[in-house]
């Protein structure tokens, strides 16, 4: 069992930054396993839409959008997984999840994000 917890959204204003955090539990957990872990996002109305990954070797993607803007990283001694994001636009406003994926998949309940313009 997997559990994930997402936290440090907010508001902030256009232009701004946010660090959100994911910290995982339980002992199916294994930061260097096979698999990776993932940031998500979904606006009301919209498809959840995959943001950032990183792999248990450590290497990482980003979607076009927030390519230059945002960043995975890890602290494996802390079991968690960060997502900086800076220079944040309206259209980054969404509830913002933590995935993890093995054999199997894991979602945290997810963070909300709201950026004014």
């Amino acid at each position: 069992q997997v559990q994930l917890v997402e936290s440090g959204g907010g508001l902030v204003q256009a232009g701004g930054s946010l660090r959100l955090s994911c910290a995982a539990s339980g002992s199916a957990f294994s930061i260097n396993a096979v698999g990776w872990m993932g940031w998500y996002r979904q606006a009301p109305g919209k498809q959840r839409e995959l943001v950032a990954r990183i792999t248990g070797g450590g290497r990482t993607n980003y979607t076009d959008s927030v390519k230059g803007r945002f960043t995975i990283s890890r602290d494996n001694a802390k079991n968690t997984v960060y997502l900086q994001m800076n220079s944040l636009k309206p259209e980054d406003t969404a509830v913002y999840y933590c995935r993890y994926i093995t054999d199997r998949s894991y979602w945290g309940l997810g963070t909300q994000v709201t950026v004014s313009s």
